[in-house]
């Protein structure tokens, strides 16, 4: 007689698959809530203290955890010393084993959850168990997701055996559910010791779609979600409108995403390729549209927009007219969804909690043969602002220095942004030398740069940023400082007139 040995706390479907195994013969091997589930339903259970001649104990702590399991478990049928030991010490095999977890990951998430609650969350049988009958896929159905049950009874009832080809194919899903969990448990350990660099790291994150392609038509793409860092990003966004997203959508997306929450007031953030291409703040989510649509209507076209605020009609109005990708905004009025709908290409995304830049998740960067760590660049200013030359900022230069620095935090180095009236002028990112960062800058910018102030993610090398500067009506920049040539870089300053704040700290993005 074939044997199932089924222990699950998620009871999805197991009911109707117990159900099908006892039609064709099979014998059930069950342990505590799971065997009353099935004894309920009608379907005979054996306890799993019957087996193992020993009662489950310390609270459900033990009760799988025995001889008489894994040898049935592990035993190779094709051994005959294994099967001479089988017969001896009275283990009969196990051939197909469903289990899922104690439910560690939605304990962690749970909010007010005791660390003691957390610990007794941490399942030991079960993977144990997972992982022995994994190893022995030759001869051992497992199954650890309910959307495989119907499948594998299908196998069943047609064949009266699992293929081998479906036991490799769930054992694999067995490793990756076990070292998953494991995980999560490990994260949790070295975020309460404040291990932040632990000797070795495993991330966990789960697919929320297959994309049709990566950044280009012959990579292959999926998108995954960070289990507990999800919150205000697009994993959580309900999309609303339109076509699937690509992968250069979500990349650039999140580039307009991470920049948009530097800002409380009405904000709007268009990037082209992952930079940002026009930023307007305004009294109203319309007037900050108009701000980053002016800065350059040329490359927003095709773009990426993020607000903080709902889209409303009058703004929905301006959209219609020009052609986006994808739009990502708290919510929509049902004018505005009316008029952007109509538009067959465009992605409306909804996202709830946009505003919240609160983090602790790793900045990562793979390369060839490895990772690259660090913490993640949540911090705007770390020291306070020193006024270097001759002539302070006004107020309201000021908040456009401040406006024009969260701009260039978010923007790929070298990077220079020029900002008027809480609204981008121009954005040169990107560039293998500071001055020509400016010089696309101020040549996009054309006669908008009179009046401006400028924002560099890095201190000057040599003084000729300044001079450009004020060439083109520069008024006021601010930059980290630090180079030996810093003292040039004021005296061009003071020679022109220019004010320029030192911050202390850069904002390098490659």
């Amino acid at each position: 007689m074939k044997r199932a040995l089924i222990s699950v706390y998620d009871k999805t479907g197991i009911v109707e698959f117990s159900r099908k195994l006892a039609s064709m013969g099979w014998q059930i091997i069950s342990t505590g809530g799971t065997k009353k589930t099935l004894i309920e339903a009608g379907i005979e259970a054996m306890d799993i203290s019957s087996i193992t001649g020993f009662p489950e104990c310390f609270d459900g702590r033990v009760k799988t955890l025995h001889p008489r399991i894994h040898g049935g478990l592990l035993a190779l049928r094709d051994n005959e010393e294994h099967l001479k030991t089988m017969n001896e010490l009275e283990i009969q095999p196990i051939d197909i084993v469903v289990n899922n977890l104690y439910p560690f990951k939605q304990t962690i998430l749970k909010e007010g959850a005791t660390h003691q609650e957390i610990i007794e969350n941490i399942d030991i049988g079960g993977p144990s168990m997972l992982r022995a009958a994994a190893k022995n896929y030759g001869y051992v159905t497992v199954l650890v997701d309910p959307r495989d049950y119907d499948s594998v009874a299908k196998e069943l009832m047609d064949n009266e055996q699992v293929s081998e080809k479906t036991r490799e194919y769930l054992a694999a899903k067995v490793f990756q559910h076990t070292s998953g969990y494991d995980a999560l448990i490990a994260n949790y350990f070295n975020e309460k010791a404040n291990i932040k660099l632990p000797d070795t790291i495993t991330l966990i994150f789960e697919k929320k779609q297959d994309l049709r392609y990566g950044e280009n038509p012959h990579q292959n793409a999926g998108f995954y979600t960070e289990i507990l860092e999800a919150k205000g990003t697009l994993s959580e966004a309900v999309q609303l409108h339109g076509k699937e997203l690509s992968y250069n959508n979500i990349n650039d997306g999140n580039g307009a995403l991470e920049l948009l929450k530097e800002f409380n007031e009405p904000t709007v953030v268009a990037v082209k390729h992952a930079n940002p291409c026009g930023v307007g703040s305004g009294e109203t989510i319309e007037e900050a549209f108009k701000k980053a649509y002016e800065a350059d209507k040329q490359s927003i076209f095709g773009g990426i927009i993020a607000a903080n605020r709902e889209i409303d009609e009058k703004t929905a109005s301006i959209i219609d007219e020009i052609f986006i990708e994808l739009v990502i905004a708290p919510s929509y009025s049902k004018s505005a969804l009316e008029i952007l709908k109509s538009k067959k290409n465009i992605r409306l995304l909804a996202l709830s909690g946009i505003d919240k830049n609160e983090y602790s998740a790793y900045d990562m960067k793979k390369v060839l043969g490895g990772l690259l760590i660090q913490d993640r660049d949540q911090s705007l200013l770390y020291e306070k602002l020193e006024v270097v030359t001759d002539r302070k900022p006004s107020h309201e230069e000021i908040e456009d220095l401040l406006f024009a620095w969260k701009i260039v935090k978010h923007t790929k180095s070298n990077a220079i942004a020029l900002a008027k009236d809480k609204g981008t002028v121009a954005v040169g990112p990107g560039q293998v030398s500071r001055i020509w960062a400016l010089e696309n800058a101020i040549k996009q910018g054309r006669e908008n740069t009179r009046g401006s102030v400028m924002a560099s993610d890095a201190f000057f090398p040599f003084s000729d940023c300044v001079e450009e500067a004020a060439k083109a009506g520069i008024t006021a920049i601010i930059q980290p400082g630090g180079s030996l040539r810093d003292n040039e870089s004021i005296a061009t300053a003071n020679k022109y007139g220019i004010a320029m704040i030192f911050t202390g700290a850069r904002h390098f993005k490659h």
